[in-house]
């Protein structure tokens, strides 16, 4: 799976939309939509961001575990 994938994958599975990820992750909406229209790539800081706002592994966003 990619990137986008994965991403889509976890906002079902916790229920939320572009606004809420945002919010949890500290970034604007317009951002979290180019990760999601692969328009762009989250770097370091906001895959730490994505990994703490929603209590998940960096694991689970890379791809390396389920």
């Amino acid at each position: 799976m990619n990137f986008v994938e994965i991403l889509k994958d976890i906002m079902v599975d916790m229920n939320l939309n572009q606004t809420e990820l945002a919010e949890k992750v500290g970034v604007k909406q317009s951002q979290v939509s180019e990760w999601l229209n692969g328009k762009s790539k989250p770097g370091y800081d906001s895959l730490k961001a994505i990994c703490k706002g929603l209590d998940i592994s960096g694991d689970v966003i890379l791809g390396l575990k389920d």
